[in-house]
């Protein structure tokens, strides 16, 4: 089959005048770059509505993303609520409903710019933890705007440690309501979004006290301001709590709570109830109430954390194919930084990581997809493994993006800095993800105690679920690989990860139960062995990527230049995590020396093959301009031309003399009789 380039068929082939040396690059393919934006958008039609879409975002200017740079917090804001209510009327007018693929891919292109993104947590957990008749009552107004709502569990005291939370909801059985209380200053709700100055309404998570006795932490719906004059209600003190290193748009914000009472029907209750007599009924887990935080997760990868990387790859791979440095060859023109394998090393791993995550975070959904429908059936036995799953591939895609979206930062030189470049903004939104809905290391423990269950039962012959299977694996032995090539065999490098994985555990787990059977407290056990716990699950869930990543591309067996391309990212992604982490392959044997300078070696050989195509491998994530609204990785590669006309519109250069009058013009003064 005939490959065909990228020019031929994005709506980027409308641009005119592109850069030389960024032309060139797309000319011949390996592969075909069309087919494999179809596959990562989920189909072609996808993919066609999704440019139906980016292409009307891009040709409005209501939504404009022009001199967001030079705005302040404020403006920020004020433009956040203006696009997310003018995006709603639109989306309304055109018929996309909600669910739909129109309004997901207006989210992923403007979830930056946007108000109200705590607002849609706030109705998926009404969707997720209230009755049918909570769903009728609350959902509507809260899709309309008729609401504006906020998902109220952090507080200023506590975050991921869900059964430490210090609100409080006491019910009063004589009045029929719910008495809720932040009973200190480390009690009151902290960092949610939309809470600031915008919601009417929050999802406010508290321990549920019925007659004295606590029955753990339970949501509730409540009206936190007025829908008259917007001003809070008795009882409520609320605000914004200032300015953050990014999310100017959002308003995180602090809420105190002083006997607000709160009708008994406004607990939501799909697994939990308390009954007019004062009884608490159950149905399901407890766990049921990480539900929501999960739902969550699983959407930022997806939306936010692996677009955040595949932005920045785009950014610096395409700016190093028309930045020219030094002489690689004397005598030569200046080459392109992209020719120099330091540069290659910072940059084709980030996007290998960026291709991994995007399928790791595919087969995620479908593990949350069908736990979600058991547990609409009332059946909970896959909570765990959700869990655990979504816990570690949350911890391991904000760690390796945010940091590999600061290589790309520096991989830009002084141009990555500015803020025109877009890398700046891009890595302080992400980082805040290795924090928000969820501290990592706190996730990363979590994942371990799975993972330390599981290997108990595996180790008593009791079955575990499939993302563990391996912990039953008796002997792992030593390394099979003879010659360089074997590292590019998937089946080597997946046995490697697992061995690694189940050694690193297996260590921690011996660890932990020498110190119980010393006498040491669980607790304390714990603790001392966290460190080593916290590695064994980070070991487990790249595991779980280098093997999602492999079987993603048995898919493509038949499109063999498709499958060609993936096979050397699959590979590059596995070999880039054994060079980091020698030491975790070597320690017990596994790998000898020889064998690491051949993974080494095959890792190295990778870089000038990806180079080949770094830049249509860019492309096929199809970004417009206007959604990567950056100087240095617009399509058409003409960065120092934008640079200088996005510069000549701060508004730094069109203010008055002030500063030069009050303070400048007296000592420049003195100068002008001696010069």
């Amino acid at each position: 089959m005939k490959k065909r380039s990228l020019s031929q068929i994005s709506p980027n082939s409308i641009m005119k005048d592109v850069n030389p040396d960024l032309d060139i690059e797309r000319q011949n393919p390996s592969f075909d770059v069309e087919r494999l934006t179809n596959i990562l958008d989920g189909g072609a039609e996808k993919t066609q509505i999704r440019r139906t879409v980016e292409t009307w975002i891009q040709n409005d200017p209501e939504l404009s993303r022009e001199n967001q740079y030079f705005q302040s917090q404020n403006e920020r804001y004020e433009e956040g609520i203006r696009k997310s209510l003018y995006l709603a009327k639109k989306m309304d007018e055109m018929g996309w409903v909600e669910g739909g693929p129109h309004r997901d891919y207006c989210s992923r292109s403007l979830s930056s710019d946007l108000a109200f993104n705590v607002h849609q947590v706030f109705v998926k957990s009404i969707l997720g933890l209230g009755t049918d008749e909570q769903i009728a009552k609350w959902v509507p107004l809260a899709q309309k705007f008729y609401i504006a709502g906020t998902y109220a569990q952090t507080e200023l005291g506590h975050g991921t440690y869900l059964r430490g939370l210090e609100t409080t909801a006491t019910f009063d059985v004589a009045t029929q309501e719910f008495i809720l209380n932040t009973p200190t200053l480390s009690a009151m709700k902290w960092w949610p979004g939309d809470l600031g100055r915008t919601a009417t309404h929050a999802v406010v998570f508290a321990q549920l006290y019925l007659n004295g006795k606590s029955y753990g932490m339970h949501p509730f719906l409540m009206q936190i301001r007025s829908l008259r004059d917007h001003s809070p209600l008795p009882g409520v003190t609320v605000g914004d709590i200032g300015p953050k290193m990014n999310f100017e748009n959002v308003d995180n914000g602090f809420l105190v709570l002083k006997n607000v009472r709160v009708p008994r029907e406004n607990m939501l209750a799909r697994f939990s109830q308390v009954l007019p007599d004062g009884q608490c009924k159950k149905q399901g887990t407890d766990k049921i109430n990480y539900l929501t935080m999960i739902v969550v997760r699983v959407a930022m990868i997806q939306r936010e954390v692996v677009i955040i990387l595949m932005k920045a790859c785009t950014i610096a791979i395409r700016y190093s194919a028309v930045r020219r440095q030094s002489e690689l060859k004397p005598g030569d023109p200046e080459a392109k930084i992209l020719d120099y394998q330091t540069q290659q090393q910072k940059l084709l791993p980030q996007l290998a990581t960026a291709y991994a995550f995007h399928f790791v975070s595919s087969y995620l959904q479908e593990v949350f997809d069908k736990a979600y429908t058991d547990t609409k059936e009332g059946k909970f036995d896959q909570l765990p493994e959700l869990h655990a799953l979504a816990s570690g591939i949350k911890v391991i895609a904000t760690e390796y993006s945010s940091s590999g979206v600061e290589v790309c930062r520096k991989a830009c030189g002084g141009h990555g800095y500015s803020l025109l470049s877009g890398l700046p903004s891009l890595y302080t939104r992400l980082v805040a993800s290795c924090t928000y809905e969820g501290e990592n290391t706190v996730l990363l423990l979590q994942t371990a105690r799975f993972l330390i269950k599981c290997f108990g039962m595996a180790k008593d012959g009791h079955p575990i679920p499939s993302s563990v299977a391996y912990l039953s694996s008796k002997n792992f032995g030593k390394c099979q690989a003879w010659k360089k090539g074997d590292f590019l065999n998937p089946d080597v490098y997946i046995d490697a990860y697992q061995q690694r994985a189940f050694r690193m555990l297996q260590n921690a787990a011996i660890k932990l139960q020498s110190l119980v059977q010393l006498g040491v407290a669980q607790h304390e056990a714990w603790n001392s062995c966290s460190v080593q716990l916290a590695w064994a699950a980070m070991a487990h869930i790249h595991y779980i990527v280098v093997e999602q990543f492999a079987k993603a591309l048995q898919r493509y067996e038949r499109e063999a230049d498709v499958h060609r391309i993936l096979k050397h990212l699959c590979d590059l992604f596995a070999l880039h995590g054994m060079y980091l982490n020698t030491g975790d392959f070597m320690q017990d044997g596994y790998l000898s020396t020889e064998q690491v300078a051949m993974v080494t070696e095959s890792y190295l050989d990778l870089l000038p093959v990806i180079r080949r195509d770094a830049v249509p491998l860019v492309d096929v994530f199809d970004f417009t301009d206007t959604s990567l609204n950056s100087a240095l990785g617009s399509y058409d590669g003409r960065v120092y031309e934008r640079l200088y006309e996005w510069a000549k519109k701060s508004p730094t250069n069109n203010q008055d003399k002030r500063v030069f009058e009050t303070y400048l013009k007296p000592l420049f003064k003195n100068a002008l009789s001696k010069l």
